[in-house]
């Protein structure tokens, strides 16, 4: 059974929603989910994980979440090769090409540490929607799907 980590930031309740979906999808697909907010967190709890998933929001004109800077910070010092990764959050795309930067600044953290895509970013308007929920649970099967292929 792998084991998973969702790390993620809120302010509006949102995000923790998007963290929230994935986890009930993770563990329906037989999963072992933690999940765990950032400031919770360290990028080191990855390391007992098969899967590794966070869920930033994007504040304002494309800023990583305050409470997640640190966290940013030392996610840079991480070697997690071998472990599968997605990065999925919130944002408003009142603010046009800085929608959700956070998923994707997070996204490149994470390759930059080792770890295997398993799957696109996927970025959501505000509160997740039906269309929404759909896309997360696509997101946590390739998740499941491409760890179960590397502990072939």
């Amino acid at each position: 059974m792998a084991k998973a980590l969702v790390v993620y930031a809120t302010i509006t309740g949102n995000n923790e929603d998007v963290a929230d979906i994935i986890t009930d999808a993770l563990e329906d697909l037989g999963a072992e989910v933690d999940e765990v907010e950032m400031t919770m967190a360290d990028p080191a709890d990855f390391e007992d994980a098969d899967i590794c998933v966070i869920c930033p929001y994007t504040y304002d004109e494309g800023a990583l979440p305050e409470e997640g800077l640190d966290f940013y910070e030392d996610l840079q010092e991480e070697q997690l090769a071998g472990k599968v990764y997605g990065v999925a959050g919130s944002g408003d795309t009142f603010y046009g090409d800085d929608f959700c930067v956070a998923v994707d600044k997070f996204g490149d953290a994470l390759a930059r540490t080792g770890a295997i895509k398993g799957a696109e970013n996927v970025k959501v308007n505000l509160a997740p929607d039906e269309e929404d929920i759909q896309k997360l649970d696509a997101f946590a099967k390739q998740l499941v799907e491409k760890a179960a292929k590397l502990n072939d």
